[in-house]
Formats: structure tokens, sequence, C-alpha cells
């Protein structure tokens, strides 16, 4: 707050994230010092196109103080665990959750950066299911290669595809996070595919989803459970911790209350926060997702709450 002590001075450093060399028209694509008008409003010299800082990012048509933003962007960053609507809301003395609400999704969307680099050398691969009780039918699980019969589990669970770098002796990389109708090689070949390197070793259990990343430039270390003397928390121990970590934070954080149509936005965030989790800056965060929310694309409400998108990696 101390940092940023009015609006002006938020938008004076929004321009300086957006436009690190300077001022660029959205109508003529010049780069010049405009003119500046009321209501933070930018003219472009050489054609007079009117503009904004906020416009064609998270932040335009808000009617929420940049101010606002920044400090939810700060508290979201600086906490270790993040943060529900509710506590943003009394945290930033919002009059509505819907705002708080709205304002966490939005900053979700821009928690995936584009163009970031693929997972590499040795990859854990593996399927969990999230939220929901179990009722023993209706969601399609892994089918048997023989009959094709979708496996009986629980009808209101999500399935995700997690992939996990294991660095040797010990520890864990970066993450990433897929939601998929069903567990079959269709959903987790093109999984691979997209967030792993080729050339990478990658490790799974004993499925037939994943038989055929061989053909595809990959190296399988297959772990099969069946039968084994090592359970799969110890065979398998990163995508099980990720698993185990992400269901404790859905549970803690956010008491379960994911909807299964909002549950890809929720993996990104999971993602964001576990990829940067030995960052030592809690400003170069503010910083970094307040760099890739002036190049996110804005979205309205009506979006936030609409149907699920097409999954994609997270993270």
């Amino acid at each position: 707050m101390d940092w940023f002590p009015n609006e002006s001075s938020c938008f004076e450093y929004l321009e300086q994230v957006r436009w690190p060399e300077g001022f660029v028209c959205p109508g003529c694509g010049v780069r010049g010092a405009p003119y500046r008008a009321s209501r933070h409003r930018l003219v472009c010299r050489r054609c007079r196109t009117q503009s904004s800082v906020t416009a064609g990012t998270i932040f335009e048509k808000t009617r929420t103080p940049i101010r606002s933003w920044f400090s939810a962007i700060w508290y979201v960053t600086n906490q270790k665990h993040g943060v529900s609507a509710l506590g943003l809301q009394r945290v930033l003395g919002l009059g509505s959750y819907q705002t708080a609400w709205a304002m966490l999704h939005r900053l979700r969307r821009a928690m995936v950066r584009s163009g970031r680099e693929r997972l590499s050398g040795l990859v854990e691969v593996d399927e969990t299911y999230v939220g929901g009780p179990d009722t023993g039918r209706g969601t399609k699980g892994r089918k048997s290669k023989r009959k094709h019969k979708a496996k009986p589990v629980a009808s209101k669970k999500a399935i995700v595809l997690v992939a996990a770098e294991v660095v040797e002796p010990k520890g864990f990389g970066r993450v990433r996070l897929r939601r998929v109708p069903a567990a079959t090689e269709a959903h987790a070949l093109p999984f691979v595919r997209d967030v792993i390197e080729p050339g990478s070793t990658v490790r799974t259990d004993g499925s037939w989803i994943y038989q055929s990343v061989e053909q595809h430039g990959y190296v399988r270390e297959k772990s099969v459970q069946l039968g084994s003397n090592s359970p799969p928390h110890v065979s398998m121990p990163a995508v099980h911790r990720i698993a185990a970590l992400l269901k404790r934070w859905l549970l803690g954080t956010h008491q379960g209350s994911v909807q299964a149509s909002q549950l890809d936005y929720y993996l990104d965030e999971f993602a964001f926060r576990f990829n940067r989790r030995s960052s030592r800056s809690r400003g170069l965060l503010f910083y970094r997702l307040l760099e890739q929310a002036v190049v996110t694309a804005p979205v309205t409400y009506p979006d936030i709450v609409a149907r699920p998108k097409n999954t994609r990696s997270r993270g």
C-alpha cells in the first residue's frame, strides 16, 4: 500500500509492466509517448486513437479500483496455500463475494504462461481422481484393453492426469496437470506429448493407456504395481505426492467446494504455486503475475460461470 498510494501510481506502474520500452499504439503500432486524457486514457500522437493500459487485459472494464487489484495480487502471491474468495473479500473489504470470486478466477487465467518449457529428464505420469463422493459407478475410468468396458469409479469425481519431474537423487521439479473426461490412451498420449519433451524418460504404471509413448520419441520406464512388493507411493513417489497435495489444498483452502466446471483453473493455480514454491522473493512473484495479467485476454463474468472449456495442460 505504501508503494502504490493511489490509482495514478498503479496505472503508471501498469504501463511500465505492459510497455517496458514505451507506449505502443494499438491502432497504428507506433511507439512513442502518448497524450494523456482524463480517466487515464492514452491518445496516440499520430493517429489520435484512444486506448487504456487496461484494454485487452484481465483488468478491462473492471469497476474495481486498480489499487484493489494490486492488493489482491500481492495477497494471492504472499499466501503459501492460496486464498479463498471469502478470505479475499474480507481482506480487501469488498462488498460482494461474487466480486472477489471473479477476481480470483481472472487471476487464475493469468497463471498459465504461454510458451512455457515442457518437462524433461525423468518424468512420472499417472492419473488421480478429484472431488465428489464415491458412488461406485458412472465416471469413465480406465478401460479394459480386451473388452473396452469402463471401470466403475466415482460418478462425481474428475479425472486429472499428473506429470511431475523427478530430480535425482531426491526431490521433485515442475508439474503439469490436466483434467480429462476419461483415463484412456486417446487422452493420455496427447497429454504426454504436450507437456513432456521428446527424448525424456516417462515413468508410468503398467496401464495400457501409456503403451504407445515409446512410439513418439520417449523412453518408457514401466513400474507394474500388480503383485509388486513396493506400494505405489514408493515406486512412483512424485505423482502420488502431487496428487495428495492437490487434494489436501482443495479441501483445506477451498473447503472442497470446487465445482467440476471450474476445476481447470484451480489446477492452474496449484501448478503456479507448486512450480514457484522455492522462490524467496514475493515481490518477484507479484511482478510475474502482473506481467502475465497484462497479456491475458479479458474475460467476462458470464464466461467464468459458463460450461467447462476444452481441457489443456495446466501450470
